[in-house]
């Protein structure tokens, strides 16, 4: 009988939490929608390039932050995503595919690419595996840059077919917002979902100790191979998305500094933490942008700011307990 009022109390709170996330959910959702037309179209475009570069290193974040393997060569499956959309909607070789089409078979390009990445280095680690993904990234600058009769050399492809997804065509930077906002959404729910899953647990012991990963067990070949193709997988997918958004690709959009972006991004918005992967976008992207009135100085204030923020915060700037289920409490869902 005494049980009665606190199994009570316990269901009211049970059913009062998701109602608190729910609301706070709509909230967030319509006040971004409303927020649009509000903003200049180069803003907007600006918040797309925050929203893909999250997409990317959300992805290189498994690699690095769950796995423990250091990857700087990301941009090849970021350019094999890109050009997969290039190749398969454009003139250039007289193909056009829906556009769902090439978002599949862009991600599963990119995956395929990781596969035969991380075979040949499965049993390399730290600063070998570093310099051989690097090696791999600009491999792929190369090829793109003189298979001419392939990739049209340095002149890039031109003139990309306009996407259409169920009818909604992708023709302005709103459009390709409120797609690059749905698609980090789903992209962040996986990814989370694989940090908790047995798979996710198995990148976790391999990162902490290779050895004793494999000594309890665990398929370190298997873990390895997953996480490069997840992650090249993501890469691929937001890929395709730049290239339609674009609507252009030449070999120069796809150099190291941009893996090195991504890699930053990680590193200074928290490893293994998809909310310092968010945070770290915003800061990176729309710094050198807040600071195009210095052109001058601009580059050396931004590399100032870099080393102020790793010698600040050195484990990032959210540390890995401002997760995703921080994230959740705060809007209510836990």
């Amino acid at each position: 009988m005494h049980d009665q009022p606190i199994e009570r109390l316990a269901t009211t709170r049970s059913r009062r939490l998701p109602a608190a996330g729910l609301a706070s959910t709509a909230v967030i959702v319509l006040a971004t929608i409303a927020a649009v037309p509000l903003l200049e179209t180069y803003q907007i475009r600006v918040i797309n390039d925050v929203l893909i570069y999250a997409l990317l290193a959300s992805a290189l974040n498994i690699v690095i932050g769950y796995a423990g393997l250091l990857d700087l060569g990301f941009v090849a499956f970021f350019a094999i995503g890109a050009y997969s959309y290039a190749l398969l909607d454009s003139p250039f070789f007289g193909v056009h595919l829906p556009f769902i089409a090439a978002l599949a078979l862009g991600a599963a390009f990119g995956a395929g690419a990781g596969i035969l990445l991380g075979i040949p280095v499965l049993r390399l680690r730290g600063d070998y595996l570093a310099i051989v993904t690097l090696g791999f990234g600009e491999i792929i600058r190369i090829l793109l840059n003189n298979v001419d009769a392939l990739t049209n050399g340095p002149k890039g492809i031109m003139r990309l077919y306009t996407p259409e997804l169920f009818g909604w065509t992708l023709s302005t930077p709103q459009d390709f917002y409120f797609l690059l906002l749905g698609l980090v959404a789903i992209v962040f729910t996986l990814v989370y979902r694989l940090e908790k899953s047995v798979l996710g647990l198995a990148w976790a012991a391999i990162r902490e100790d290779q050895d004793a990963a494999r000594g309890i067990g665990i398929n370190t070949t298997f873990a390895k191979l997953c996480a490069f193709s997840t992650s090249a997988s993501i890469g691929g997918l937001a890929g395709v998305i730049f290239a339609a958004y674009q609507r252009f690709v030449s070999p120069e959009s796809f150099t190291f500094d941009v893996s090195l972006l991504i890699a930053l991004i990680v590193v200074a918005g928290g490893i293994g933490n998809l909310v310092g992967v968010l945070v770290g976008a915003i800061i990176l992207v729309v710094l050198p942008e807040a600071l195009r009135g210095y052109d001058q100085y601009r580059m050396l204030i931004y590399g100032i700011v870099l080393v102020l923020i790793i010698m600040a915060r050195p484990r990032g700037i959210v540390p890995r307990r401002y997760g995703i289920e921080w994230a959740l409490r705060m809007l209510g869902w836990k």
